[in-house]
């Protein structure tokens, strides 16, 4: 998809600023948002680019630098962090090869920190791309992160 047929979708409001930006992201092969996005999206919009720059490094959603073909985000909330948020992050650094903030030689994976996913009942949890898995243990980690390579 086209960055024309993502302005397309939405009427010209800066209520639509962030559904945009979300769409041009997920149609970006490296999950994340170019510089020339943010203008695209700041002219389509008729906002200024320093806004919509902001609204971009505000919300941890969002990426200005290229990542991996799957973005993992690990829960560091309270809940998450005593029902071992830790020992989720151990693991998939061991399966990675990376720690977080960076992306896997093959290019497969970034691992991320999120402050909450909203899922405090089946801590601790964890986001890969848009599905979130709760009640993890290093063997059900293991599995998702095969489960991803398989069908990549």
């Amino acid at each position: 998809m086209t960055r024309e047929a993502v302005f397309q979708r939405y009427p010209k409001s800066g209520d639509n600023l962030i559904s945009i930006l979300h769409d041009l992201q997920n149609q970006n092969e490296w999950n994340y948002l170019s510089k020339e996005d943010l203008q695209a999206a700041a002219d389509y919009l008729e906002l200024p680019y320093s806004f919509v720059h902001g609204v971009v490094t505000f919300y941890t959603m969002f990426s200005l630098k290229p990542r991996g073909r799957h973005v993992i985000r690990v829960c560091q909330s309270p809940p998450c962090q005593l029902m071992g948020a830790s020992t989720v992050g151990d693991e998939l650094k061991k399966l990675l090869g990376v720690d977080f903030g960076q992306t896997s030689s093959d290019q497969m994976f970034t691992l991320e920190m999120t402050s909450c996913l909203g899922v405090c009942g089946v801590a601790p949890a964890m986001m890969v791309d848009g599905d979130v898995y709760g009640n993890l243990t290093p063997q059900r980690v293991e599995e998702i992160i095969s489960e991803k390579r398989r069908a990549s």
